[in-house]
């Protein structure tokens, strides 16, 4: 293949990729097969990713924070859960299988697509002022553990699951849940990419000119997001968490 064409067809996966994830994540559906038919080493994959989707969320999290205004104490407690999840999580795949991680996800999708498709108001309304404090800190710290958790083990449907859990059990709507679950994955992938750039086993060059790239489409898609709200969030939510779903089924039987 053309090196220019080939260039040209990964820029527009992870483009639309960071489009994608800004609003309901599932990038990585995109971005990891794109990479690979580029013809970037396996070894160099993940550490490119990360680099690439790292500044991307970024963006996100910033044009998100313009509009929309968290307590300091909330991103504190998201901050501090998520990287102690992250990092407890990247120790604790090194003694299981990533395998049977993927049967969390067949059980947890289809629940939350069925959620989602039956109740037509999810996420539309914010009801959060119904939680005291204490309850709301004790369920943003549980999340961004737990989800961060997760996330340091294996990664895929991180921010599907931030976005919906922000909103069911906190009782955000899906705009602010969004938001929200972009600054825990930001969190959440910071320590990745560290270790990642300290093994040499990222792509620099590629990884830059790629964040580039994810960070354009992360950006239009928050716009969007923020412009149309959660009846816009919620059909894409909906899209990735099934996407998602077919693809581990897929990866699993093949």
């Amino acid at each position: 293949m053309d090196p220019a064409f080939s260039i040209l067809l990964l820029s527009i996966s992870v483009f639309i990729a960071g489009f994608i994830d800004a609003i309901a994540g599932g990038g990585g559906l995109i971005t990891f097969p794109a990479y690979m038919n580029y013809g970037l080493r396996t070894e160099l994959l993940l550490g490119t990713n990360k680099l690439s989707s790292f500044f991307g969320t970024l963006i996100a999290v910033v044009k998100f924070f313009s509009e929309i205004r968290f307590s300091g104490k909330k991103l504190l407690l998201i901050f501090f859960f998520s990287t102690a999840g992250s990092l407890m999580g990247a120790i604790f795949i090194s003694f299981i299988s990533t395998y049977y991680l993927k049967y969390f996800l067949i059980s947890a999708l289809p629940a939350i697509s069925i959620f989602m498709l039956f109740r037509r108001d999810f996420g539309i309304s914010d009801f959060s002022f119904s939680l005291s404090q204490s309850q709301m800190r004790i369920r943003v710290s549980l999340i961004s553990f737990f989800i961060s958790f997760y996330d340091g083990m294996l990664g895929p449907g991180t921010g599907t699951l931030f976005a919906f859990s922000y909103s069911k059990f906190c009782g955000h709507d899906l705009l602010t849940s969004t938001a929200m679950a972009k600054f825990s994955n930001l969190v959440s992938n910071l320590a990745a990419l560290i270790t990642f750039l300290s093994l040499g086993k990222v792509d620099i060059k590629l990884g830059i000119a790629m964040a580039l790239v994810s960070a354009s489409g992360n950006f239009l898609g928050s716009k969007a997001a923020l412009k149309n709200g959660a009846v816009f969030i919620k059909p894409i939510l909906f899209i990735v968490s099934n996407a998602l779903l077919g693809k581990i089924i897929y990866d699993m039987v093949k």
